[in-house]
């Protein structure tokens, strides 16, 4: 199949999360008929609720600045899937993405036809293994994989990392992952693994006990993030400037705003001490590092950034970004999301920091209809549009140049904007 092909295929397959079918058999089945390319070069698996795409970007980032030839899975995509497999920084082309889907999309046939696999592997499963196929072929030295459901179920703990690392662990997907923040811990801490070390950011006293029992269980070393601090840190609404103190002092410049990527930089700090990587490296990896979408200014006169906010910690964040650098003017929110989130939780966090609230909806299936959320949530002065591109008539229509406006709620919505004002 050609990439349009290809891509169409992979959305017929449904929504990764509603049809996820957690376990590692049809993972471990597939890429086993392929010759196990998950073993084909070395490994940093990353888990947690917020911050880890963050995460792995600073790693990545600092790996390439290393000199190492760096692959690096995320999820989702913002605009077009071949986002989520990048080699050396720059995403798969569309030829190589739909090479690589082939052999894995032929191998699954095969594998139905002879009744080793139940069913097509998952969006998510394909998409995987199509990032170790190319990480193989392609001579990737460290791939940095970001798990995308939970951790002890999900297709990228068939891995055997070199190092695993988890980021703060709130609530989200709790149906699958359970109610409880110590059920969402349990599966998440299943990334740890017998006799690898695990990098473990600040969390909740909680999370915490039981990500520490899962590692003295199977015998893998903690490294704590608290074990680095920072100084004399410079505030901005476009990044920080701070001093990383522990075993080898390094200055950081970090270009993603908010103060929760003080605590990210720190957390990939700890990660690339354990690798070996060079302070000069982690310095410039993470003064260079991107990630579109997480609070990212895309226009000026008026102001418009675009954050990814689609769970309650990271609600949490753009309100605390919000209230810190732009309180004084007036602020905007352009907001939808999906029916299966958290929608009056978020809202409570978010909508007073706002003067003025247009509710949308992404063009998704599964998208809230802006007038379902009106009646769900409580602000003097919440409107509605249809689609984004409304929602965008409507704020500039009214808003002055010195005002602000976030696009958030859901990162398909984050994904629409940034196809209409950056590409």
């Amino acid at each position: 199949m050609n990439y349009p092909e290809s891509v169409r295929f992979l959305y017929a397959l449904g929504n990764e999360i509603k049809t996820a079918k957690l376990g590692l058999e049809r993972i471990a089945t597939l890429l086993g008929a392929m010759g196990n390319p998950q073993r084909g070069c070395r490994c940093v698996h990353v888990a947690g609720t917020n911050g880890k795409g963050s995460v792995c970007a600073m790693i990545a980032a600092s790996l390439r600045a290393a000199g190492i030839r760096t692959g690096l899975f995320t999820s989702p995509h913002l605009a077009e899937p071949t986002e989520r497999i990048q080699i050396d920084g720059r995403p798969v082309s569309a030829e190589l993405f739909a090479a690589a889907f082939d052999r894995v999309h032929n191998t699954a046939e095969k594998l139905l036809a002879n009744g080793a696999l139940d069913l097509h592997p998952t969006y998510f499963e394909t998409v995987a293994a199509m990032a170790f196929l190319l990480f193989r072929d392609l001579n990737v030295h460290t791939a940095v994989l970001e798990v995308g459901l939970g951790g002890r179920l999900d297709a990228t703990n068939i891995v055997e990392p070199a190092l695993s690392v988890i980021t703060p662990i709130d609530y989200d997907h709790e149906a699958f992952l359970g109610k409880s923040i110590e059920s969402i811990a349990t599966e998440k801490a299943g990334i740890i693994k017998p006799g690898v070390p695990v990098v473990i950011a600040a969390q909740r006293p909680e999370v915490a006990a039981i990500l520490e029992d899962r590692a003295a269980q199977v015998g893998a070393a903690v490294l704590s993030s608290a074990g680095w601090t920072a100084a004399d840190v410079e505030m901005s609404a476009h990044g920080s400037r701070f001093r990383a103190l522990g075993l080898d002092p390094l200055t950081v410049e970090c270009r993603l705003p908010g103060e929760h990527q003080v605590a990210n930089a720190l957390t990939a700090i700890t990660a690339l001490h354990a690798l070996g990587i060079p302070t000069s490296a982690m310095e410039q990896g993470i003064r260079e590092t991107r990630w579109p979408g997480r609070i990212e200014r895309v226009s000026e006169h008026p102001d418009i950034f675009l954050d990814g906010a689609h769970n309650p910690a990271g609600a949490r964040s753009l309100a605390a970004y919000i209230d810190r650098f732009h309180s004084r003017r007036r602020v905007w929110l352009i907001y939808g999301a999906m029916r299966d989130k958290a929608v009056t939780e978020m809202a409570g966090i978010l909508f007073p920091h706002a003067g003025d609230v247009i509710l949308t909806a992404p063009r998704q299936p599964r998208a809230l209809r802006p007038e379902v959320m009106a009646s769900l949530v409580d602000h003097p002065a919440v409107r509605t549009a249809e689609h984004l591109g409304a929602a965008l008539d409507l704020f500039r229509s009214e808003a002055s140049p010195d005002d602000v406006a976030f696009i958030t709620g859901s990162l398909f919505l984050v994904g629409e904007a940034r196809t209409l004002l950056v590409e």
